[in-house]
């Protein structure tokens, strides 16, 4: 099987399209030999980028992460986030540290602000720029700022990407961010692709996949790689579920699949209000 197709951040480095998320690991004791499992399969399939944060789970899903990679650290992109209420300067770099504790590694690949709080944004960056320059992050970027929010940040400044909420039923980044963000050069990352699930009974999606013999779920994952700097991360708890998502790469959706999905799902006419989960 090929590897997965890559987007190449803004500065340099080559992530694949298709990572692996973590929102709601580490949470019982009973699931986590079976997540640690299924990070694995997907780094065995090419799947290297690791999306994480220090809310989820407090720290625990962190701790899931570094069992999975111990031994192939350097195969994986790992990506962390810090809560806006830890986003000044001291905070950044202790939540930092603490992230770096429990992933058992000495670097963060990319680390975002989880969303804007009150903390400035200039504040935030410098301590970001601060912790690059240690090395204990290798670059930064935000998540669930909208184009307002973006133009806010400090002159020069330079997120690697902007991590929101995006699928076929949250499709408002459309009409104002992803447009900004391809000017910028910043590449979307789309969390909950699937909408934790509850797209996949819609009878439209469950038509494009029975033509493709494939999954409503592999549906909506092409559906939101149709774009090329679009990365997804999707959670899988088990490998079945990984090597499901995995092989929705392989899925070429035709004009007339995304006519249809446009008549389940419009695409928004007006700007909309960045949504989060």
């Amino acid at each position: 099987m090929a590897d997965p197709r890559t987007v190449i951040l803004p500065c340099g480095v080559a992530v694949t399209v298709l990572g692996q998320g973590t929102w709601g690991m580490g949470e019982d004791p009973g699931r986590r030999a079976a997540e640690v499992s299924a990070l694995r399969a997907g780094l065995d399939l090419g799947m290297t980028l690791v999306d994480t944060a220090e809310m989820y789970g407090d720290g625990a899903a962190e701790e899931v992460v570094a069992e999975a990679v111990a031994g192939r650290r350097d195969e994986v992109f790992l990506v962390s986030k810090v809560l806006p209420t830890h986003a000044d300067a001291g905070g950044v770099a202790e939540a930092c540290r603490g992230s770096l504790r429990r992933l058992r590694t000495d670097r963060i690949d990319l680390y975002l602000l989880h969303w804007r709080g009150a903390v400035p944004l200039e504040e935030t960056v410098e301590a970001f720029e601060s912790l690059v320059r240690e090395g204990a992050i290798r670059s930064w970027g935000v998540s669930n700022l909208d184009v307002d929010d973006l133009a806010d940040l400090p002159p020069g400044a330079g997120p690697q990407t902007d991590q929101v909420l995006y699928n076929l039923s949250r499709r408002g980044p459309e009409y104002g961010l992803l447009p900004r963000c391809r000017e910028l050069s910043i590449p979307v990352m789309a969390y909950s692709p699937v909408e934790q699930g509850r797209l996949l009974g819609h009878p439209a999606l469950r038509d494009v996949a029975a033509a493709h013999g494939a999954t409503p779920a592999q549906i909506a994952l092409a559906w939101v790689l149709r774009h090329e700097d679009v990365i997804a991360i999707p959670k899988a708890s088990s490998r079945a579920h990984v090597e499901e998502n995995r092989a929705a790469l392989e899925v070429d959706l035709t004009a007339e699949d995304l006519a249809t999905l446009d008549r389940a799902f419009p695409p928004p006419g007006s700007k909309r209000p960045l949504e989060m989960l």
